[in-house]
């Protein structure tokens, strides 16, 4: 019984310790720093506009492209200082013939299609600016969005800055719309607190900037390389800013099954990028970014998966074994949360709107995607060929 009650108890920390106790500890940590650290102000020069280089990843948008082109235009940064480069490799509709209108856009297209990987370090050997910000071409972007990226590099120690990443949902969004909105402000709290205590670890794709000159030419294998690059740059002694007043703005999934596909494709990642950046275990090293990337990734992507499946096996057989009061009322609570959450698959099948079933079930689907992505990640079934899932209309 005490092996079984160890399990328990470290199963039940992990789980509370990754999806809540980091935040808050991050929180008061940060509030500590704000106390006993010193103060930086290092983006007051507003003078600060060098060139810098969007680059677009565009695959088969033709309904979304010219939106994203004009707004690219609006941009509100001086229009000599910014060079745009749009890249379509492999695209089979009319998205590179659209793009090719606009004079002031480089375009980049072959019909071979090797994935966005190939396709970024392709466009990379045409930038020529200091600075570059990647964006996905299903993605708008908040007029000042550049000059509040750029603003962090005044900074020599800023390698890479995140934006911030909003979903638009509904007000009649299903089990995918409200999963995936959530779980984004969530992560935006988190990519904030981080960034304030040292930095983000992993940006994501959507608004990402580098150093140019920090640009690793990633191999065309990996999947998730936006978050591979952002630690890579880390490593080598810099830091990722965050700023939430630089955001793309994208819609939720159209369905769980074309989340499933985004939240797979991630995990299979995961599993990949770990031993990429495997450096990054080691504390002595990398004392304060291992300690974020553990805490804020790893947990989630091994250990707390487990854990769910640990921590109900061994309170059935405490409850079994003992008439402990805490530990019967904690296997109901979990049969109560996985009946809801096996209740909101049922209802988002059905189109039936009741949210409050949602966020129990998209938890649970988070961490079924994780156990499906390990194994596409151990049988190399996962390509980087990126399958594009259906999205909400965008107003």
């Amino acid at each position: 019984m005490t092996v079984f009650k160890i399990l328990f108890w470290f199963s039940l920390f992990i789980i509370a310790y990754s999806y809540i106790g980091y935040g808050v500890l991050l929180y008061f940590l940060v509030q500590l720093k704000k106390v006993f650290g010193r103060k930086k102000n290092v983006n007051s020069d507003k003078s600060f506009e060098p060139e810098v280089t969007i680059i677009v990843s565009a695959f088969n948008e033709e309904d979304f492209i010219e939106r994203k082109i004009q707004n690219t235009f609006q941009l509100n940064y001086p229009i000599s200082k910014l060079k745009i480069i749009f890249i379509t490799d492999g695209s089979t509709d009319n998205t590179a013939t659209i793009i090719g209108r606009f004079q002031d856009i480089a375009l980049l297209h072959q019909p071979q299609r090797r994935g966005k990987v190939a396709a970024m370090n392709r466009a990379m050997k045409f930038v020529t600016t200091p600075y570059v910000i990647f964006s996905d071409a299903n993605t708008l972007l908040n007029p000042d969005c550049v000059k509040e990226i750029i603003k962090h590099y005044i900074d020599p120690l800023v390698g890479g800055v995140a934006g911030e990443k909003k979903i638009i949902t509904t007000t009649d969004a299903m089990a995918a719309g409200v999963g995936e909105g959530l779980y984004w402000k969530y992560e935006s709290f988190l990519k904030k607190m981080d960034a304030a205590f040292y930095s983000v670890v992993g940006a994501a794709g959507e608004l990402f900037s580098v150093r140019t000159d920090l640009f690793e030419d990633a191999g065309e294998h990996v999947i998730i390389e936006d978050f591979v690059q952002s630690l890579k740059i880390c490593m080598k002694g810099y830091v990722i800013q965050y700023e939430p007043n630089a955001f793309a703005i994208e819609s939720s999934s159209a369905s769980m099954k074309d989340e499933q596909k985004r939240k797979i494709r991630i995990s299979a990642g995961a599993f990949q990028a770990m031993i990429i950046v495997k450096d990054l275990f080691n504390i002595f090293k990398y004392p304060v970014l291992s300690f974020q990337f553990i805490s804020h990734r790893i947990l989630r992507w091994t250990l707390c998966p487990l854990c769910l499946v640990m921590l109900l096996i061994s309170n059935i057989v405490i409850v079994i074994q003992e008439k402990d009061l805490f530990y019967l009322l904690f296997f109901w609570a979990q049969v109560v949360l996985y009946i809801v959450a096996f209740t909101g698959w049922l209802f988002a099948n059905r189109n039936i709107m009741i949210k409050a079933l949602y966020v129990p079930y998209y938890f649970l689907f988070m961490n079924i995607s994780v156990f499906i992505g390990f194994s596409r990640f151990i049988k190399k079934k996962q390509t980087v060929m990126w399958e594009k899932a259906s999205r909400q209309k965008m107003n």
